[in-house]
């Protein structure tokens, strides 16, 4: 199913020159769309998110994949938010390619963003090639994926945005942020004895103190149509930073953000559209390790969305909408290996998800073969800077970020309201700081780049903001 509707909200642009078209501060209206398209696997089709085989049994709630299409002057731009773990560069390339070819905007322009639920389909990635290379040497073929999920992701990607290009119309925006202070929990600590553990354990006597912050704030950009007196807006683009791992089991879900959108729709219509971008969160998650019950999906997301609903009315309108896009591309140091550490994953990847190796060294030989599919010694890393009024700026990240590297773009822009969306474009894994590879724990085993790389990141998106803001 399709559903189509008026929105505003972000725009990606090609180079780290002035976007083809750059509208003038003083330009034409704003027009925008949005379509949604379900893109929930078939039951029997292998879950991400942990290091065992996991297949589904069901569905708990659609995936969906989240198109808007903005336009102003020449400026033509495209986002999608998508309910899965991460996007695959492959189905990024080939998605913004063949959505570029059927409604003409610039690839460049086109961004494809992951929630990082973890009850989607596990359908790219060196734990994804280790089950299916394990069934077909046992059977010939992969019982697993009887459907081609990577091909079916990218054509509902272009489906997505063609219908909400077919389909833009004047808007106007207002953005703004709240606070949310009971949700989101550090999950590293620093530990009796020394050194750093992440989830520890609820209640864990060995705990001295949270090894970093959180980011509270609740960044919103709302569109309303820009013709009529309706006071509700037809959608809004959400971004929070809290890990989306809160469901578990074997059902499709996309997690906390579903209820966050039942709960709008109750005050804001049905057709209201959430658009929810992950904020730098690579270190935080939802469990409070001074009481003994977790956070449950359903009262997160429905906390979550009366937040949002509250604000609505207080978000100030933008005066002009400005679009004007950056990127810049960012060679990021990876790990390097040995053949000794290659033969040592390559032998140990059968005990992944067993008792048979311990749980770090599990994720190390995971994080090895990952490598060795990446291979060279850096990787390029898209950094992204979208300027949708003076006031009003987004930045488009790829990879899991930790949340210090969310809160230093903030600091650092110019604009009065930044939101920062992670896991753009590609899934690196873990892009942790400095500090946090001097520390140590299951983030710094499972990252691919080395130290340095996520205070790269900061650099360029510092740089693109500050551009965008002269």
């Amino acid at each position: 199913m399709i559903r189509r509707s008026i929105i505003a909200a972000c725009v990606v642009a090609a180079a780290a020159a002035p976007a083809v078209g750059e509208a003038p501060m003083s330009a034409t209206e704003l027009h925008a769309a949005t379509a949604v398209v379900d893109i929930t696997p078939p039951p029997g089709y292998r879950m991400s998110g942990y290091f065992s085989e996991r297949l589904s049994t069901g569905t708990s709630d659609p995936l969906k994949a989240k198109a808007l299409v903005m336009r102003q002057g020449k400026v033509r731009a495209a986002m999608v938010f998508c309910d899965i773990i991460g996007i695959s560069p492959a189905v990024s390339a080939r998605s913004r390619e063949r959505a570029a070819e059927k409604t003409g905007i610039p690839a460049a322009n086109i961004v494809v963003a992951a929630t990082h639920t973890h009850t989607g389909p596990l359908y790219f990635g060196a734990l994804r090639k280790h089950f299916h290379d394990r069934a077909v040497a046992a059977g010939g073929s992969d019982p697993k994926e009887k459907v081609d999920y990577s091909a079916k992701l990218t054509g509902r990607i272009v489906e997505a945005i063609v219908q909400a290009d077919a389909g833009v119309a004047p808007v106007r925006i207002a953005a703004g942020s709240a606070r949310q202070e009971s949700l989101s929990f550090n999950r590293r600590f620093h530990m009796k004895g020394g050194g750093v553990r992440f989830n520890p354990g609820v209640l864990n006597p060995n705990i001295v103190r949270a090894a970093g912050p959180i980011d509270p704030e609740v960044g919103v950009v709302v569109v309303r149509a820009a013709n009529g007196n309706d006071a509700k807006p037809h959608a809004a683009i959400v971004n929070f930073a809290l890990h989306l791992d809160t469901v578990g089991g074997t059902k499709y879900a996309a997690d906390y953000p579903y209820y966050a959108e039942q709960t709008l729709r109750e005050k804001l219509g049905e057709q209201f559209v959430l658009l929810f971008g992950t904020g730098t969160c690579g270190d935080l998650n939802h469990i409070d390790v001074t009481k003994r019950e977790r956070l449950k999906t359903d009262h997160i997301g429905t906390t979550l969305g009366r937040t949002v609903a509250a604000k609505v009315a207080e978000l100030r309108k933008a005066a002009e909408p400005a679009l004007a896009v950056r990127r810049e591309i960012v060679h990021a140091p990876l790990q390097q290996l040995t053949d000794r550490r290659l033969a040592w994953a390559r032998e140990n990847v059968v005990r992944i998800g067993t008792r048979e190796l311990p749980f770090l060294k599990q994720v190390e030989a995971y994080k090895i073969l990952a490598l060795e599919l990446r291979g060279g010694r850096t990787i390029p890393l898209e950094v992204q800077a979208f300027r949708l009024s003076r006031e009003v700026a987004v930045v488009a990240l790829p990879g899991e970020i930790f949340v210090e590297t969310g809160l230093a773009i903030k600091r650092a822009s110019p604009f009065a309201t930044t939101l920062v969306v992670e896991l753009c474009n590609d899934a690196p894994g873990y892009l942790p700081t400095k500090k946090a590879f001097a520390e140590g724990s299951y983030e710094t085993v499972n990252s691919r780049i080395a130290p340095g790389g996520a205070e790269m990141l900061v650099e360029a998106a510092t740089r693109l903001l500050r551009e965008l803001g002269k």
